[in-house]
């Protein structure tokens, strides 16, 4: 995401709120459609649905097919404090979202290789197998499947939200340079070797930063 759309984006989930303020919508009121807010803020459709998405997956907002999008009942949510102080506000920098991203990466990492159930999952094998036969993996697949694996879905959600407001690191398809940390941290998860799955991830996420190979 550009920063240019970043902003944007931010300037979306901003009027959103106000809107919601302004117009003192309860929860289960309608709140514009994705076209009305394309319109009202000159933006793209696409980058307003980023948005809107964002919103559903926090659980703030609900999409019924057919009738609109709607207003949850946020006060049953502990995010609502997330997203007013730490992305609403606005205060907080790119690297304040890396660390928090990398914090609960980090974790979902050391619940999937210590929990025998998790790293004997079939997707690890699979991914260790597209990597040798394709020498490429699309990199956000890996860290997905170990977030969604630890069935933590507040994790999942915040994780998804914080990946799209920084520069995101796992765009794209994987490169011949860094596949040994991807095929280490991977072959650490299966063995179940936690430590050396936590440092073959930041070996990993130091190159995506650098650009370059760790000495």
């Amino acid at each position: 995401m550009t920063k240019q759309t970043t902003k944007m984006y931010l300037q979306i989930v901003r009027e959103l709120r106000l809107l919601i303020e302004k117009e003192n919508i309860r929860p289960g009121g309608k709140i514009p459609s994705e076209r009305e807010l394309a319109e009202r803020l000159q933006v793209g459709r696409s980058t307003v649905r980023e948005a809107l998405r964002s919103l559903e997956l926090l659980g703030l907002i609900e999409t019924k097919r057919g009738e609109g999008t709607f207003l949850t009942d946020f006060r049953n949510h502990k995010l609502v404090e997330v997203l007013s102080t730490f992305i609403l506000q606005d205060t907080k920098t790119v690297g304040d979202i890396h660390v928090t991203r990398e914090i609960h990466e980090k974790e979902a990492i050391r619940i999937v290789a210590g929990t025998p159930t998790l790293n004997q999952l079939p997707v690890w094998s699979s991914l260790l197998m597209q990597l040798q036969e394709d020498e490429s993996i699309v990199r956000e697949d890996l860290i997905r499947e170990i977030l969604i694996s630890t069935n933590n879905r507040l994790s999942l959600k915040m994780w998804f939200l914080l990946k799209q407001y920084g520069d995101e690191p796992f765009q794209g398809h994987s490169e011949k340079d860094e596949n040994q940390h991807i095929q280490q941290l991977l072959n650490a998860i299966i063995s179940g070797e936690i430590e050396h799955a936590i440092h073959s991830y930041r070996g990993w996420i130091t190159w995506l930063s650098q650009g370059r190979e760790i000495i």
